[in-house]
């Protein structure tokens, strides 16, 4: 399996997992999501079928992987606790998802809003 398909499908994975985290309102797109069209993006919310609000890149051959997640609070949930569960929830898809993998994942979690 390729890391695309591999990042793809782990992609989906954290984003249905994260939108179950008690407090998230709802995954966010980010600016490229936002700026593609409906009709070439894979419909709303989605960049050629990718997620929205999560993304995952590598660092060099072999390195460790970057899940960068954007989300929406619930305004009555305390966002520093939705932060860190959705961020053990990532790493924990992250392990699941790459069980030989030796070096762990790295998560950044970005509140941009409250509903």
């Amino acid at each position: 399996m390729s890391d695309s398909d591999l990042r793809a499908g782990l992609e989906r994975d954290i984003a249905r997992a994260v939108e179950d985290v008690p407090g998230v309102a709802f995954l966010r797109p980010g600016v490229y999501g936002r700026l593609r069209s409906d009709r070439t993006a894979g419909g709303p919310g989605r960049a050629g079928g990718r997620p929205a609000g999560v993304r995952m890149s590598r660092a060099g051959d072999g390195g460790a992987w970057q899940v960068d997640i954007h989300l929406v609070a619930l305004a009555g949930a305390r966002t520093v606790d939705v932060a860190r569960a959705v961020r053990g929830t990532a790493r924990e898809r992250m392990a699941a998802g790459l069980p030989a993998d030796a070096v762990p994942a790295r998560v950044t979690v970005t509140v941009t809003g409250l509903v």
